[in-house]
């Protein structure tokens, strides 16, 4: 699976982004996919991921109730809408597959990244 993540920009505290990941491969349907992120200077860090079979979602404790992971398996597609944003949600976001979806939060368990796309929250 190759992936290609857009939708990031510069915007002020309180307010909303839709992330996009774009998916290519036949299998899509069959990964879990996760979002990560990576705030300069710090290690890369889960955010949230969906189930490829349950359609389940967990969230890292810091987004939870301000995020909403979701998939198209149809258009192969994978979003992350984030609200009200803070500044501290400022980094690379990354989009991941996973084949196996066993243990979401851990990055070495996924398979394929895309390049990530930068959000910057402003205070």
């Amino acid at each position: 699976v190759q992936l290609q993540a857009s939708g990031g920009g510069l915007v002020q505290a309180g307010a909303s982004l839709r992330l996009s990941c774009a998916a290519s491969g036949r299998t899509f349907s069959s990964y879990s996919m996760g979002w990560f992120r990576q705030a300069p200077g710090k290690e890369r860090e889960f955010v949230a991921a969906i189930n490829w079979r349950l359609g389940s979602t967990v969230y890292a404790d810091s987004v939870k109730g301000r995020f909403t992971i979701s998939r198209n398996n149809a258009k192969k597609m994978v979003y992350l809408r984030m609200d009200s944003l803070k500044p501290e949600d400022t980094a690379d976001y990354y989009c991941a597959a996973d084949q196996y979806g066993n243990n979401p939060r851990i990055a070495n368990e996924y398979d394929s990244w895309g390049p990530g796309t930068q959000v910057t929250v402003s205070s």
